[in-house]
């Protein structure tokens, strides 16, 4: 058990990292505009993170494991550590940087290194949302900014009671953004790890279940808890100032957008519901919740004219995007040869 339990710990490090880096994107704007104060942000945000990955986490975590099908403990371990090297990386840079991307790095490090073919089918579902999700954000807030802007010029409402209302709002979308998180992004701090989890099921009383996989959903939600409360304070400053300076109002609009589109890729309930009707449906993938936000924040730039994007900023993030996936499998790769050759460790 100790054993399982060491390894696991680079899931931990990167759940973490994760909430280091990602909670920016649920409240960055928030704090940013001071109309919610930190620590109340990063509560909030822990404890909806913890109950949208223990609830709603599984989605998400098949496609990620269709990826590559690391059999090994000590291959998750390294293929996790990886990750979470690369993105607190970034982090320190004060860049929102994508965990989706960093982990799917890492795992594609280890399908060259053990000799496994990469599911193209699955590559490319993942990719594509990296691509069309920061759009769909920006689609979503050019929407809402306009549906919002509407409601606002037709209420007429003073302008002490419209701060006191946004800043509710800002709580609601926060803590639906925060529980959508979790949901999606779950997968990239635990799904490796799925198949070797060392638990087993639980009952509480006669109240609920966990299952093994739940239980482990719900360390890696710890470990994301306490990267929101310890190192995500820079991060958020860069989201909420850096790319677009943003009002209190367009700030409940970004992350409104944002919030939408990571629940949409990780609704089992919303995906059976339109395949039912016999609509088209959304891929349950981990999206990155940076890109959704940038495009949250884009879309509403856009709809007030273009003017005032930091393009200078809005480079060096999407450089970012474009490093980390290829610095996460390089990271990968070299430290699979080295847990392999100086450990004499399966990997």
């Amino acid at each position: 058990m100790l054993k399982i339990l060491f390894f696991l710990s680079s899931g931990l490090f990167l759940g973490w990292s994760l909430g280091a880096n990602d909670a920016a994107n649920i409240f960055g704007t928030a704090v940013g505009t001071k109309m919610i104060r930190f620590k109340l942000a990063a509560l909030i945000c822990s404890v909806f993170i913890i109950i949208g990955a223990v609830v709603s986490g599984a989605g998400a975590s098949h496609t990620l494991g269709k990826l590559g099908a690391i059999n090994e403990l000590g291959g998750a371990f390294i293929v996790a550590l990886a990750a979470a090297i690369t993105v607190l990386w970034m982090t320190k840079s004060g860049l929102p940087v994508s965990t989706s991307q960093a982990i799917v790095g890492a795992i594609i490090g280890w399908n060259f290194f053990s000799h496994n073919p990469t599911s193209i089918s699955s590559l490319s579902k993942i990719v594509g949302t990296w691509i069309f999700s920061p759009i769909l954000s920006a689609v979503f807030s050019f929407i809402i900014f306009f549906i919002v802007k509407g409601v606002v010029e037709k209420s007429k409402i003073h302008l002490i009671r419209l701060d006191f209302y946004t800043r509710i709002g800002l709580i609601i979308v926060g803590a639906f953004g925060a529980y959508s998180l979790g949901a999606n992004n779950i997968a990239n701090v635990m799904g490796v790890f799925t198949s070797s989890s060392p638990f087993h099921n639980m009952s509480v009383g006669s109240l609920f279940q966990l299952s093994s996989i739940q239980q482990l959903f719900l360390l890696g939600g710890i470990a994301i808890a306490v990267g929101v409360f310890t190192y995500s304070k820079k991060v958020m400053m860069t989201v909420g100032k850096g790319i677009f300076k943003l009002s209190p109002i367009s700030a409940f609009v970004a992350v409104s957008a944002s919030s939408l589109v990571l629940f949409v890729f990780a609704s089992q309930g919303l995906k059976y519901f339109l395949i039912s009707h016999g609509l088209p449906s959304f891929p349950l993938v981990p999206v990155s919740s940076s890109q959704s936000i940038v495009g949250a924040v884009l879309g509403i730039s856009i709809a007030k004219g273009g003017r005032n994007i930091n393009w200078r900023m809005l480079g060096k993030i999407s450089s970012g995007w474009v490093i980390t996936p290829i610095a996460a499998a390089i990271l990968s790769y070299f430290s699979l040869f080295f847990m392999q050759n100086v450990f004499m460790m399966n990997v």
